[in-house]
């Protein structure tokens, strides 16, 4: 480590002890709400690892939760049984909406439900983080603008790379300072999901689970048990590797050149190895093209060797590879920089949200940026289900 890189990482832990520091004054003062109540919607894998940032933050306090599956909320309580050991549990979503002790909600369903249950959190003017993808399709969009606009509450949308700090670093010491001349190439890959490819034989509907709820505005079908452990899998409530991977890398690409505006998208892909009823691709590939820059994408479920999920952007003066754990700057003349990070992102990015709330500052990921990312997303969908190129005007 370089004397720069030591002071940037004495200085990241210097905020951090500063904010761990802020958080137990704040704690500690009688009469100041204690601290934020925060309700959990949706238990299940993402729930449980944003809420495993959220229960690290002395500030939060966990006061309910609410999921269709009595299994899975009876997992996520023995999982977390020291910070919800007061909460209150149900079924219903809406039961926590009316406690004014419940200031904020993290939204982790799946995300053909995120608009409905975002749209009612934040009428009731709870705080909501909700998780990406920030709309589930592209329609949606009004309605969760309009609700954004009419609530008093703080809306973070869940790319937690926006609060990394040397995502932040890179951001305004590479690409403000233009070390790598023109960006032409960003190539984004990310493989390898094992909790997606599982054969999953059907069992009867268990008892404690509300197909009804889940199904929520989707198409009315008979219970499966791959549609509701793998709904990923499934275009009735979600998108696949599209929503669940490029929505992050898009975001990336997009916050670092300071271009949102994609022009055309072009996607291929298929069921290469899954079998069944699955309707999302097993693996896609997809080009997205904007003004000055093509952004290429590629992502499997299946067991493709990928180390380092990361952002590669290449431009006239070098290279930079981006990545969750830190980055390494190539440039044409001149040595390479590596930089490693263990910085916990989930940490981070509910670290922020809740500054927003006690201190008034601002989300790292607001809906501008959750609707942003969306876009190439929704682009690339388009085109991967007409087999077409699809163009931003054509976007419906």
């Amino acid at each position: 480590m370089n004397r720069r890189e030591f002071l940037y990482t004495g200085a990241v832990a210097a905020t951090a002890a500063a904010r761990s520091m802020d958080a137990r004054a704040y704690a500690a003062i009688p009469g100041a709400n204690d601290r934020v109540g925060l309700g959990v919607i949706g238990l299940g894998r993402r729930g449980t690892i944003v809420s495993g940032g959220f229960v690290q933050d002395p500030r939060v306090e966990i006061r309910a939760l609410a999921d269709i599956y009595d299994k899975q909320a009876a997992d996520f309580q023995a999982r977390f049984k020291e910070h919800v050991a007061q909460a209150q549990v149900s079924v219903e979503y809406q039961k926590m909406l009316d406690r004014k002790d419940v200031d904020a909600v993290l939204v982790a369903t799946p995300d053909h439900l995120h608009t409905q249950i975002a749209k009612d959190t934040l009428g009731a003017n709870k705080h909501t983080y909700l998780e990406k993808p920030t709309v589930h399709r592209w329609s949606e969009r009004e309605t969760l603008t309009k609700a954004a606009e009419a609530s008093k509450a703080i809306l973070q949308c869940g790319t937690q790379q926006r609060s990394g700090a040397h995502y932040q670093r890179v951001k305004q010491e590479i690409f403000d300072t233009g070390k790598l001349g023109n960006v032409i190439f960003v190539r984004a890959v990310w493989s390898n999901f094992p909790w997606q490819r599982r054969v999953i034989p059907n069992v009867p509907q268990p008892a404690g689970l509300r197909w009804d709820l889940f199904l929520g505005p989707a198409p009315k079908v008979p219970f499966e048990l791959s549609r509701y452990s793998s709904w990923r899998s499934y275009h009735d409530y979600g998108n696949g590797l599209l929503a669940d991977i490029l929505t992050h890398w898009a975001d990336v690409a997009q916050w670092m050149l300071g271009d949102d505006k994609p022009e055309t998208a072009a996607a291929l892909g298929g069921d290469f190895q899954l079998t069944g009823d699955l309707t999302n691709p097993d693996t896609v590939s997809a080009v997205i093209r904007y003004k000055n820059w093509n952004l290429n994408f590629e992502s499997s479920v299946l067991s493709i060797r990928n180390p380092r999920p990361s952002v590669f952007f290449e431009g006239t003066e070098g290279t930079l590879d981006l990545s969750r754990e830190g980055y390494t700057l190539t440039p044409n003349n001149g040595a390479t920089t590596q930089f490693d990070s263990t910085q916990d992102l989930e940490r981070a990015h509910t670290g922020n949200f809740i500054d927003a709330i006690v201190n008034g500052s601002k989300v790292n990921a607001p809906l501008a940026a959750g609707l942003a990312a969306s876009v190439p997303v929704m682009m690339a969908l388009q085109s991967y289900w007409s087999r077409k190129l699809c163009t931003a005007a054509e976007l419906s």
